[in-house]
């Protein structure tokens, strides 16, 4: 599985969870339809979960105007993804991440969504750097 796709089936499964609740492993079978999964997918799953309570606190404190429980679904959980990768995933280049994360906001989110996400990422950037 390619890592942008990789990326998407994990969008979509921290989608499910955050919204209905479901547990992960059902999210990650209901978005892979029946296809392999794939160790990256997995890792971001469960690593953004497992880190939620770091991560949000992240994401608020690179908020101007704006607090995490008023962002838009899509947008708090591409933010999620991509401050985990940002974090916790030294092998993945930041601009990277940052990009592959504006790409998604393009796919998933509203017309504003990938400038918010570029905005916020960049300010986790330079806190990460």
């Amino acid at each position: 599985m390619k890592r942008r796709t990789a990326r998407e089936k994990a969008l979509q499964a921290l989608f499910q969870v955050e919204v209905s609740q479901i547990d992960p492993k059902e999210a990650l079978e209901h978005v892979l339809e029946d296809k392999k999964s794939d160790d990256f997918l997995e890792e971001l799953l469960f690593g953004t979960i497992e880190h939620k309570e770091d991560i949000d606190s992240f994401i608020s404190l690179n908020l101007e105007n704006w607090k995490l429980e008023r962002l838009g679904n899509v947008d708090r959980v591409i933010l999620s993804l991509a401050a985990f990768e940002l974090k916790y995933m030294e092998d993945i280049p930041s601009n990277v991440s940052i990009d592959e994360a504006i790409e998604l906001a393009k796919m998933f989110g509203d017309d504003d969504s990938s400038k918010f996400i570029n905005a916020v990422l960049s300010k986790m950037k330079k806190q990460i750097s």
